[in-house]
């Protein structure tokens, strides 16, 4: 029997300075610290070009890629030894060299309304503005509340939440799980069921990144990983890969175990919500990724091609 490998004297977390990828951080350091009390965990706060780059739109300046390449060229360097990333904002494809250890249990996958004046969606006048930083909520606000002016939105939570207590914005449109991590669930007004709102892949769960060298890393870090959330993350980021997923792309995935089974729902559609193909796959938990696959396949055959090659995204 192979003795069990030291847990080594320090570990670095590389992570975006916002105060939510602050809290995730500090989340992983924790769980960390208790597995191995005698390792020195400390996180190293980077500004990311996604942070800095605020007055347009994410699908116009790089993708999500740009929340995460100074990250992963700090653990490249030797600086940092993992990363913690919100898995919404992980790219269907790690570079090279790079692997998710770990996929940590999923907060609340849900949208979250707030606002200070509407109770929600369905209580706000005709051309009233609801701001949103995703292209899969505007498509989604634009086909089923076209009444509404939607207007985009950037910056770190603190800030989307400022330019609403400012009037900028009648509602805006946020992940739940970054208001519950942060002790703001009291700012939701209403929640988002996957009927009204389906998530993005990979919403609400946490991923660790490390290089794909650091076999002694990816072990340390396993105690972290939660099985059934990764099946249906794996599922959700597998149709969303299958279909070119980026930023430039209207795209919605959501899966749950239900009695041993993995419900797979999804969409792809236009901007402006005229084009929304919707579908769903089940199948064994085990075959998650071929889930996923299949349900972009069932899209594909309905249009979802013409919609891609529309938005210069086909192949």
């Amino acid at each position: 029997m192979t003795a069990a490998r030291p847990a080594p004297l320090r570990i670095v977390i590389a992570s975006r300075e916002s105060r939510l990828a602050i809290w995730q951080a500090e989340h992983v350091r924790q769980r960390l610290a208790r597995l191995y009390p005698q390792t020195a965990i400390e996180i190293l706060g980077m500004s990311t070009r996604g942070d800095q780059i605020l007055d347009r739109p994410l699908s116009t300046i790089g993708g999500k890629g740009l929340f995460i390449k100074e990250l992963e060229v700090a653990m490249r360097a030797g600086r940092a030894d993992l990363a913690v990333h919100s898995m919404k904002d992980v790219p269907m494809d790690l570079p090279e060299g790079f692997v998710l250890a770990a996929v940590s249990a999923r907060e609340n996958p849900s949208d979250a309304f707030v606002s200070s004046r509407f109770a929600s969606l369905a209580d706000m006048p005709a051309g009233a503005v609801v701001g949103t930083s995703s292209l899969r909520r505007e498509a989604t606000l634009r086909a089923a509340w076209p009444q509404l002016q939607v207007r985009a939105l950037r910056g770190n939570l603190d800030t989307r939440l400022r330019k609403l207590d400012t009037g900028e914005y009648d509602a805006i449109i946020l992940a739940a799980a970054g208001l519950m991590r942060l002790g703001l669930a009291a700012r939701i007004s209403s929640l988002l069921s996957p009927e009204d709102c389906l998530p993005a892949p990979g919403q609400g769960a946490l991923g660790i990144e490390v290089c794909s060298d650091r076999a002694e890393m990816i072990a340390l870090v396993a105690p972290l990983h939660d099985s059934a959330t990764d099946q249906c993350v794996r599922a959700e980021r597998a149709f969303s890969r299958a279909l070119g997923g980026s930023c430039q792309l209207p795209l919605a995935a959501h899966a749950i175990l239900e009695c041993d089974c993995l419900w797979l729902r999804g969409f792809v559609a236009t901007p402006d919500g005229r084009q929304m193909l919707t579908g769903e796959c089940r199948g064994n938990p085990d075959d998650a990724e071929s889930i996923g696959c299949a349900l972009a396949e069932t899209l594909r055959c309905r249009g979802a091609t013409a919609i891609l090659e529309k938005l210069g995204l086909g192949r």
